[in-house]
């Protein structure tokens, strides 16, 4: 009889060291998920990270994309996200982003719409953009996945929360070769020091990046240096560069992180009207295991809007 409890308790033990250690694992997936931008947001959509550049061009900037990360984990980290900016005036942009992920049992939708004034510096070289994002951040458990007693309303509580209001604000510097950028995401927590939620746990990012060559150029580089502030994490910083052809046909880019990750991708232009991208990234050396990288596929689209003049306009 002692001998068969000494078993189940050695058994229990067993379990419970295991559930331990896959807890922390999906913790950590899921926190170091959450501080990892998706990797357009270094060259081909900027917008994701900073309002400032919403309504840069002329044409409504459409966005869509999809990153898979750590498929060898179950409940690995899967995003999606989607922009549109347009410049509605000469100095005024506004735009709409919407993300989306999921990491093990928790999803997190955020909608923000953001609105940027582009202010030129002595001619049409120099620039300095201010943006300011406002929406709300919903946090929902997939019902589908919680493994819970019958009478264990916690679960239910969780998804009855309501959203909160959230924002991001941003800034930069543009000439013909330079671009500073700067953003504060997720302004709730750091205006009240917000730590209840899951959220994202990103502070700040700065940026400085240096365009070496023109669009007929040959070969065209745009090094970039990123740093990035996280909760519960020293600074982290993004360094690489993007490798551009004649007239944007096609581009390269590469960076290596501070996590001891490297990101690879392309982009291809194809006749100005679709932009598509892929990206792949090795697994971070935090996680330890081997979890598969990750990869990140998605699209620009160009859409060419007429603006209507008004019928006394030049009278």
């Amino acid at each position: 009889m002692i001998q068969k409890i000494k078993k189940q308790t050695h058994w229990r033990i067993i379990q419970l060291t295991g559930l331990v250690f896959v807890c922390g694992f999906m913790q950590l997936s899921q926190t170091a998920a959450q501080i990892t931008p998706l990797a357009t947001q270094y060259y081909q959509n900027q917008y994701v990270g900073n309002p400032a550049l919403a309504g840069m061009s002329e044409n409504l900037i459409v966005n869509l994309d999809y990153r898979n990360q750590w498929r060898a984990i179950p409940g690995s980290p899967v995003t999606q996200s989607f922009t549109a900016d347009y410049k509605i005036k000469e100095k005024v942009g506004v735009g709409l982003n919407l993300y989306n992920d999921k990491a093990g049992l928790i999803r997190r939708t955020r909608v923000m719409g953001s609105y940027a004034y582009h202010l030129p510096l002595n001619g049409e070289k120099r620039s300095v953009h201010f943006g300011l994002s406002v929406g709300a951040l919903i946090e929902r458990l997939d019902d589908g996945s919680v493994i819970a007693a019958p009478n264990d309303i916690s679960a239910a509580r969780y998804n009855e929360r309501k959203a909160y209001l959230d924002g991001d604000f941003g800034i930069a510097y543009i000439s013909d070769k330079l671009t500073l950028q700067g953003a504060l995401p997720n302004l709730k927590k750091f205006l009240k020091k917000d730590i209840s939620n899951s959220a994202d746990g990103s502070t700040y990012f700065l940026s400085v990046a240096y365009n070496m060559g023109k669009d007929n150029d040959m070969v065209a580089l745009e090094p970039k240096l990123y740093i990035r502030g996280a909760r519960g994490f020293n600074n982290l910083w993004d360094l690489g560069t993007a490798i551009k052809f004649p007239n944007n046909l096609i581009s390269l880019v590469g960076m290596y992180h501070s996590s001891k990750s490297t990101t690879l991708g392309f982009e291809l232009n194809i006749e100005n009207r679709v932009f598509f991208h892929g990206f792949y990234s090795s697994q971070l050396a935090a996680l330890g295991e081997d979890t598969g990288g990750s990869f990140e596929i998605g699209f620009q689209l160009p859409l060419n809007i007429i603006k209507l003049t008004p019928a006394n306009q030049g009278k």
